[in-house]
């Protein structure tokens, strides 16, 4: 990784539908020049692919609330049981095992908070390995560069 391998990252970060020619030109390549490097970026795995940005309001899951999840039994079993429930719930978005006082942080995406609660109550309340859940609901993202 290079200063222009960086160059070429933020700028994909920003839109990856930008066309080789103006990936080329922002980052001072030549196109066939900039298509191998990206080209490597992608072997390497350094970009692990391309991915919509989706308006929540507009598909009608615009109510984002952040959830950390604590565990009773710290034990491998309990984990990998409580990450399958995750990977299974497409309200799930993000799930992240994290360090501190809860084990898991998750970002989730409903409707509404009727939704949220059902969530809540149906799918996290139910795991016999969640010991204490916190809920943050999102009142603005000034800033979110996920894509």
């Amino acid at each position: 990784m290079d200063d222009i391998d960086r160059k070429i990252l933020r700028a994909l970060s920003g839109d990856g539908r930008m066309s080789n020619l103006a990936l080329a030109e922002r980052v001072g390549l030549s196109p066939s020049a900039c298509l191998r490097r990206v080209a490597a970026l992608e072997r390497s795995g350094v970009i692990r692919g391309y991915r919509a940005v989706v308006s929540g309001e507009k598909t009608g899951t615009g109510f984002v609330a952040y959830v950390t999840v604590g565990l009773n039994s710290h034990t491998k079993a309990a984990q990998e049981l409580f990450e399958a429930a995750m990977r299974r719930a497409p309200e799930v978005r993000e799930c992240h095992n994290i360090t501190g006082n809860v084990e898991y942080l998750l970002r989730i995406e409903v409707a509404d908070l009727r939704a949220y609660k059902e969530f809540h109550t149906e799918v996290l309340g139910t795991l016999p390995q969640v010991n204490a859940i916190t809920s943050f609901v999102v009142m603005g993202s000034p800033k979110d560069e996920r894509a």
